[in-house]
């Protein structure tokens, strides 16, 4: 059964369980349906809150991460929202990295996985081919390890944003702001116990990428998943979940 959408004062947005909050942030080409196993796990013990960022419709000169990052501040405080667990994906996981450093006392603990902020090599970071759909297929099934995970219905979605063009400059717009968002020199004042989780064979945030993360965040723990590329918790979502779920229940 999927998860019901929500709406509330212009936000939509998943929200299942109760307990301790875990808020979960999607990457540039991203959906709700990203964390879909994370969600059917968690959710039996956290509450498990999932925003849908407004990439495609939010207003142009508002398409960078200054204006993501107001959003998600603003949906934070409109669910009322205290001392939680904060989760990225790709974009998602620099939005979260920002958010911590503008909100240190909020973030309790922190999971980045391929996450922007240090280099990514992305389909959005130049203007993509408008109607070629084996082209914008090509590129989807790059940020897989094994293509079959690339469902046809997901590569649609991808092509029908890259053929609008409003919605294809946001895209630009967004990802040109995260290539020019360089955090290294504000990584090390990122206090909250992390869990970075990486594909090994990620071509988006490469391996190395992973390990300088490691080397710039002071309480940071790096894990890598074989045959795996930028979306482990789509990938192989068992074992992105046994880490989790490890990291969530350690006390030091």
């Amino acid at each position: 059964m999927d998860p019901t959408i929500k709406e509330a004062q212009g936000f939509k947005y998943i929200e299942e369980g109760a307990g301790e909050v875990l808020l979960l942030l999607h990457g540039l080409f991203g959906a709700l349906s990203n964390w879909e196993h994370v969600l059917a796990q968690f959710s039996q013990k956290y509450r498990v809150v999932i925003p849908m960022l407004p990439i495609y419709e939010m207003p142009i000169r508002q398409a960078n991460l200054e204006g993501l990052l107001a959003f998600v501040t603003a949906f934070i405080q409109q669910q009322k929202l205290e001392r939680f667990i904060l989760i990225g994906n790709s974009l998602g996981g620099h939005l979260a990295l920002m958010y911590t450093l503008h909100h240190p006392n909020q973030v309790q603990k922190l999971v980045l996985t391929g996450s922007s902020g240090l280099f990514e090599n992305t389909l959005g970071g130049s203007f993509p081919k408008r109607g070629d759909y084996a082209y914008i297929a090509d590129r989807v099934a790059y940020t897989f390890f094994d293509p079959k995970t690339v469902t046809k219905a997901y590569i649609d979605e991808v092509f029908n944003v890259t053929s609008n063009i409003p919605k294809a400059m946001r895209v630009v717009s967004i990802a040109k702001s995260a290539q020019r968002n360089n955090m290294a020199h504000e990584l090390p004042n990122i206090q909250p116990m992390t869990l970075l989780v990486w594909g090994l064979n990620d071509t988006i945030t490469p391996p190395l990428v992973g390990h300088e993360f490691n080397a710039l965040l002071p309480h940071a723990t790096l894990r890598f998943i074989d045959k795996c590329c930028h979306a482990p918790m789509m990938e192989h979502p068992q074992k992105f979940n046994a880490l989790l779920d490890q990291f969530l229940q350690r006390t030091i």
